[in-house]
């Protein structure tokens, strides 16, 4: 006889494991299947945790260069590659682990290998030695999360021509790093090797970087990246990719058809990701999927067969951790009879370089596209007590707020903690808060979050320090 289970979770990402937990806490009997042999997901595997743990162990390889320049001498600094990977590895082991942890506390039922569709309430499991193994369920959340894509003709080797999987594991620095692509996790592995010491260039086909951002933002963040040494060539067009005995040749183009190679050691191509759908034999159950192979859901995240749901990257919407976490929480109790919900509107992404530029709702293009009147509120760094004493005060926090209502419809920072101080605005706009609310909150002194207070006074032109 077939394991029995209320519900099953294909995939243990950020939304997976998460939805399993919650469902099992709701007195559900759960199972999660996870085929990478360990659980978390890109995210805490090859994504953002140890990427997060090489863009602060490079930023403190950077500020132990500089010490001496704030009367701290001393001797020669020296970059061990192998010990900075081991203490990435360990960050992601140990939290993996935990995970692993949580499912035994709240009793649900772990299953490694790759799971699919045998029917609508039957999950074939295929182990990494193709033992293979059917479950029953009565719902299945479908949580498998997304993969990098590369560019027509380029494939990854993980050594030469890299995704951000292969950006997390490089052997040595390279002399020369080519991103493609000026999104967060190009600008993010980018100064990650910049900052060890890689002449870094980014390739991006677009006049501006990281798309849908603010673009006042925007253009400050690719200003201070300048500064930092990493050169950008905006509006090229890559049409192929070499590989040689050194490396690499990027071949491009302008946007006025002028070409342009680029020689490199790496080239890392971040030019986006796509809906990890493909092994799920979703064909088999007739699961509808979009243009993109992303799968339709309806507002309770149901497909269109009622017994199964789908969240995170493998449906609509930003490719974001938390995003997916919200989904699979709002999953777990909607099939528990109760209300989830996930509000789109105070989604915050954060890019995590130095500085950190982070921005939650509503952005002024967005605003004049819908010709809602708005005021803006806006404070820099440069005059916050705390940013200057720590000699960390490059950026500004800006907030958007109703013409009329005052309502905050959006916040757009960069600078110091950037990827912190977001939430305080975000609880804010999910009580529909107004800019005045956040001026008159004390806040404490000296902090970074005075700015975003000053940011809120500046709304009403009322801002003390500048």
């Amino acid at each position: 006889m077939a394991d029995k289970f209320q519900a099953v979770v294909i995939g243990g990402g950020p939304g997976g494991y998460v939805c399993a937990i919650r469902l099992a806490q709701l007195g559900i009997k759960t199972a999660c299947i996870e085929s990478r042999g360990s659980l978390g997901g890109t995210c805490l595997n090859v994504g953002c945790i140890p990427s997060k743990s090489l863009l602060n162990l490079s930023e403190e390889f950077h500020k132990v260069q500089n010490l001496s320049n704030k009367g701290i001498e001393i001797g020669e600094i020296k970059l061990n590659l192998p010990k900075m990977m081991k203490s990435k590895d360990k960050a992601v082991t140990i939290l993996t682990k935990g995970v692993e942890f949580l499912f035994k506390k709240n009793k649900v039922t772990y299953f490694k290998g790759t799971g699919s569709f045998k029917s609508k309430n039957e999950i074939l499991i295929k182990d990494d030695k193709n033992n293979e193994l059917v479950i029953q369920t009565e719902k299945t959340i479908i949580a498998t999360g997304s993969m990098p894509v590369s560019l027509p003709g380029i494939k990854f080797d993980e050594k030469v021509i890299v995704s951000s999987t292969g950006a997390l594991k490089l052997e040595n620095v390279p002399k020369k790093m080519v991103v493609v692509g000026g999104g967060y996790i190009g600008l993010e592995m980018g100064s990650v090797w910049s900052r060890l010491g890689a002449e870094v260039h980014v390739v991006e086909f677009l006049d501006h970087i990281t798309p849908g951002m603010d673009r006042e933002i925007s253009n400050e963040f690719m200003k201070i990246l300048k500064k930092q040494g990493i050169k950008f060539h905006m509006q090229h067009k890559v049409e192929s990719v070499k590989k040689n005995k050194s490396g690499a040749v990027i071949f491009t183009s302008d946007k006025n058809g002028n070409k342009k190679d680029f020689e490199c050691d790496v080239v890392l191509v971040s030019v986006g990701r796509k809906a990890n759908t493909d092994s799920l034999n979703l064909e088999k159950i007739g699961i509808d999927l979009d243009d993109r192979k992303r799968i339709k859901t309806q507002k309770n995240f149901q497909t269109n067969l009622e017994n199964i749901y789908a969240i995170g990257d493998v449906i609509a919407g930003p490719m974001l951790a938390h995003k997916a976490e919200d989904e699979g929480i709002a999953v777990a109790e909607n099939i528990a009879g109760q209300s989830g919900h996930v509000n789109y509107d105070t989604i915050p992404g954060v890019i995590y370089t130095t500085p950190e530029v982070a921005s939650i709702g509503k952005t002024e293009e967005q605003l004049k596209e819908k010709n809602i009147k708005y005021k803006i509120g806006k404070f820099s760094f440069m005059a916050n007590s705390r940013a200057k004493a720590i000699d960390d005060a490059e950026g500004f926090v800006k907030i958007l707020a109703d013409e009329k209502t005052d309502k905050v419809l959006g916040a757009h920072l960069i600078g110091p903690h950037a990827g912190e101080l977001i939430a305080e605005i975000g609880v804010a706009m999910e009580f529909g808060a107004s800019s005045e609310d956040i001026a008159r909150t004390c806040h404490a002194h000296p902090t970074f979050s005075e700015a975003v207070k000053e940011a809120a006074l500046s709304v009403d032109k009322r801002a003390i320090h500048s």
